[in-house]
């Protein structure tokens, strides 16, 4: 019937044809995102600091598609530039760039160091701003007003709340997290009327290799944290992933998103003695 508009998943969810890189691609959140991305149709380039780890993670991932590894470290701007100009060599455009790459820190308040701050604010923060000013031109070239270049920038339930979990401080990443949300919200502001939506998510406990110590240590607290009393499952976070970067998504914009079980808005916080 001629109007009729296909609502089908294999339309609204369909990422073949698109191209998209997500640093810190080669374990953790970002590499259940990478997964879900390829089965939808993505081709999609992962980076991470350790190129032996990303080879092997890229390697691994092209069961499900094309994946490729571009080692760098976002960190630094010379990694930032070789990552862009490894990108400009081999697509004419970028449709989706998840800024996943970050690091925690985590001490008593007496002995937290200043340099926790410098460090987590370079890699969370600035790298998140850098690398999305520097491939905005890949970006808008890909990009139009139905269909969208998209932004992904990885938060944390603990830039939304103060978490309690880990018996530690981690005043750097908390604040890391939250200025993660409201740079996103900027850059929303800044990029949208060039046809780039932004948005944020904002994880709870996933198995990763920076929450190893918190599964092996608390792990009945992460779940007695959780409304759903459970941790976080690749499916969920490669699902938030498909749908920011699909039509679906197309019209979701200056968000940042808990994918997290309630963890965030539970206020009966479980601490064991």
């Amino acid at each position: 019937m001629s109007g009729v508009l296909n609502l089908g998943i294999s339309e609204l969810f369909s990422l073949k044809g698109k191209v998209a890189l997500i640093t810190g691609g080669s374990r953790g959140i970002g590499r259940m995102m990478a997964q879900g991305l390829l089965q939808a149709g993505a081709r999609v380039y992962i980076s991470a600091r350790n190129e032996q780890a990303c080879s092997a993670a890229a390697d691994e991932l092209c069961e499900f598609g094309e994946c490729f590894s571009v080692p760098a470290d976002v960190a630094s701007a010379k990694g930032r530039e070789h990552l862009c100009r490894a990108l400009h060599a081999r697509e004419s455009q970028l449709d989706i760039l998840i800024n996943n790459a970050g690091t925690a820190w985590g001490a008593d308040f007496e002995c937290y160091p200043e340099s926790a701050f410098e460090k987590l604010m370079n890699l969370n923060v600035t790298a998140v701003f850098a690398l999305t000013r520097d491939l905005k031109p890949l970006l808008v070239a890909g990009a139009s007003q139905m269909d969208p270049a998209r932004v992904i920038n990885i938060g944390s339930i603990d830039g939304l709340h103060i978490p309690t979990v880990h018996r530690a401080g981690t005043y750097a990443y908390t604040a890391s997290k939250a200025a993660v949300h409201h740079l996103t919200r900027h850059l929303a502001v800044e990029l949208g009327p060039q046809f780039i939506t932004v948005n944020a998510v904002a994880p709870g406990f996933f198995p990763s290799k920076m929450t190893d110590h918190v599964f092996g240590e608390f792990a009945d607290d992460v779940a007695a944290n959780s409304l759903l009393k459970r941790a976080g499952q690749a499916e969920e976070m490669a699902g938030i992933a498909i749908y920011l970067s699909s039509r679906a998504g197309a019209y979701t914009h200056g968000t940042v998103i808990p994918v997290d079980g309630g963890t965030s808005i539970n206020s009966q916080h479980v601490i064991a003695n």
